[in-house]
């Protein structure tokens, strides 16, 4: 079963260069699974609207993940309700979502969990008191068949730690929440392979996928770039594709390679 990745999406242009692109990767990639982090898929880049996501799902995304932002947007409850889209499991009984899915692909079954560290979960709008440790929901959480983790946050060790933990139990932990791609495939020995940062789709050049002339003069006039004017806007730039494409069988990695470094176009 061959997986797609798709890493952090930000702004509506990413979106919808991807709701144009979806059919084109799965036709080129052989592509069983699509999976996408669309938190920052919003207009301004901070949470989701229902519309984008259903028109990333119709396109051909099998399941959306979330991080911290995916709380961020009026339509957050919403958004959450769609049933194949995920946010961090690690918060109590109660807070709108779900944070693991099961589906099936390739005559597979694949459990998905969606998890983030406390670095990331700190900022998450209306629910950062509401979090508990990743590994704690994990060890709760139903999975069946192949395993692949969304782990996001900002904390390398907390994540490749995990990944450890959980090596022989899920089949790929991906990296999310940092929008910079880290290098390696940990390819680990009970059969995990650990993508620490998978990076971003989104507009090159900024900070993040965003405009940094805020943060900038934040930062020279105040000495704090995040003490002015909040949120900053999407850069306006080319379109760089952050993605992992893995191939599994069982519930092991056995391929992996990185899907980066190209600009999309569109």
């Amino acid at each position: 079963m061959r997986v797609l990745y798709i890493g952090d999406v930000v702004g509506t242009e990413a979106a919808e260069l991807l709701v144009r692109r979806i059919g084109e990767l799965r036709r080129a990639y052989g592509v069983d699974l699509i999976l996408i982090n669309a938190e920052n898929c919003a207009p301004d880049g901070f949470g989701t609207t229902v519309g984008q996501l259903e028109r990333l799902l119709a396109a051909g995304a099998d399941v959306i993940c979330g991080g911290n932002h995916s709380w961020d947007s009026p339509q957050a409850v919403a958004s959450l309700d769609l049933p194949r889209v995920l946010r961090p499991a690690n918060v109590e009984a109660g807070v709108p979502g779900r944070g693991v899915i099961t589906v099936e692909a390739a005559g597979a079954t694949v459990t998905v969990v969606n998890l983030a560290d406390a670095c990331a979960m700190h900022s998450a709008r209306g629910v950062a008191d509401k979090f508990y440790p990743a590994y704690r929901a994990w060890q709760s959480a139903e999975k069946i068949g192949a395993v692949i983790v969304d782990y996001h946050g900002d904390h390398v060790l907390e994540k490749q730690i995990f990944a450890h933990a959980v090596d022989g139990e899920a089949a790929a932990v991906l990296g999310s929440h940092t929008h910079e791609p880290t290098v390696p495939l940990h390819f680990l020995p009970g059969g995990t392979v650990l993508v620490t940062d998978v990076g971003m789709t989104g507009p090159v050049g900024g900070v993040q996928g965003f405009d940094p002339t805020h943060l900038v003069r934040n930062l020279r006039e105040r000495g704090n770039p995040f003490a002015g004017e909040l949120p900053v806007p999407v850069a306006g730039a080319p379109i760089t594709f952050g993605a992992v494409l893995i191939s599994i069988v069982g519930n092991k990695t056995v391929e992996a390679e990185r899907l980066d470094d190209a600009v999309l176009t569109g």
